[in-house]
């Protein structure tokens, strides 16, 4: 049941990343030697997916202390690692944690802060590997006995420490022998969808098919779909999810058309500072990747873009958010709550 690559590790003083900027026609790894570089695998999109990207940051965040013996530059260097990309909520969560160790453990020595650094580092990739497990276990029970299941962007091994979140309930329904079958959005204009989960779901051995963003919709109005599983970048406070661009679009057909819509999470991934979806920042994305596929141009650069990478669900359009706690379900900011004063659902 487990993964046949690793996409992140830390080794040798280096965070190791699967560059999924070439997947999945090629297989490469970036070696991030310091912050910068885990700075700029973020923001060009080397790592992504919010627990990933949470993941990296945590490692960012103990090179930069590496670097920096004087709290001034290695504050100065977190704001840096913290600007790479904004809507995700993972990687500023990751940071305070870590800025948290740095408070409690900076007297105590420069050796012994780096150590717990690293540690607790490694504690984030490690808890995010458990929770994921854990949300699979507790996703796949809303997954009816063979399912027609869409998906869309990519929500695997590859956007967290491993395994995955929505694509995590997705492989475990599979191994629990619930005979799904899946379709995978292409998701433009970056395609994370056709690169990165068609191949995770052929790695996986996972029956499915590609479809292009616009088939979705017929899919739906057709019943051949019984469930929408995908994942969120943040949680507001009142149940709105911020995921990939579509993922708003998507959830309006299925609410017309009655068909269950899950978003799957871990609990760092709700923003619980955030009181509705209206407050989550839209990081907007270079023109180039729509009049671009790759270095192939496909429209006239003259063209205006507009290129959000994101958009918001509202909370009314979401039948169930699947997090390591439980499946919150209506009312959501109510059973959100729960959850930020520790209960389990």
């Amino acid at each position: 049941m487990d993964e046949s690559f690793v996409a992140l590790i830390f080794q040798h003083e280096e965070l190791v990343l699967l560059d999924q900027r070439v997947l999945p026609t090629s297989l490469e790894y970036v070696h991030c030697k310091t912050y910068q570089d885990v700075e700029f695998a973020i923001r060009d999109m080397v790592v992504r997916g919010a627990p990933a990207i949470g993941a990296s940051a945590a490692y960012g965040v103990y090179l930069a202390a590496k670097a920096h013996e004087d709290e001034p530059s290695f504050l100065a260097a977190l704001t840096f690692l913290g600007n790479a990309r904004p809507t995700a909520v993972n990687l500023a969560w990751a940071i305070k944690r870590m800025k948290g160790v740095y408070d409690q453990e900076k007297k105590g020595g420069r050796t012994h802060l780096l150590e717990a650094l690293l540690s607790e580092a490694h504690e984030i990739r490690s808890e995010d590997i458990c929770t994921n497990k854990e949300m699979s276990r507790i996703g796949s029970r809303v997954v009816p006995q063979g399912a027609t299941i869409l998906t869309h962007c990519n929500t695997g091994a590859l956007a967290t420490a491993g395994w995955g979140t929505a694509l995590g309930v997705i492989k475990q329904a599979h191994y629990d022998g619930k005979d799904i079958f899946v379709y995978a959005d292409e998701t433009r204009p970056r395609l994370q969808g056709a690169r990165l989960t068609a191949w995770e779901l052929v790695e996986a051995k996972i029956p499915s098919r590609l479809i292009a963003d616009s088939a979705a919709a017929t899919l739906i109005r057709d019943g051949k779909i019984d469930l929408v599983i995908l994942g969120g970048d943040r949680v507001a406070a009142n149940g709105d999810v911020a995921n990939k661009l579509g993922t708003f679009s998507l959830s309006v057909i299925a609410k017309a058309y009655g068909v269950p819509f899950y978003s799957v999470v871990p609990v760092s991934t709700i923003d619980f500072a955030i009181s509705d979806g209206s407050k989550i920042p839209i990081e907007e994305r270079d023109a180039s990747e729509v009049t671009h596929v790759g270095s192939v141009q496909v429209a006239p650069t003259e063209i205006g873009v507009y290129n959000p990478a994101f958009d918001v669900t509202p909370h009314q359009n979401i039948t169930g958010i699947i997090t390591e706690r439980g499946i919150i379900y209506p009312p959501f900011g109510e059973n959100i709550e729960r959850l930020r004063r520790g209960e389990t659902l």
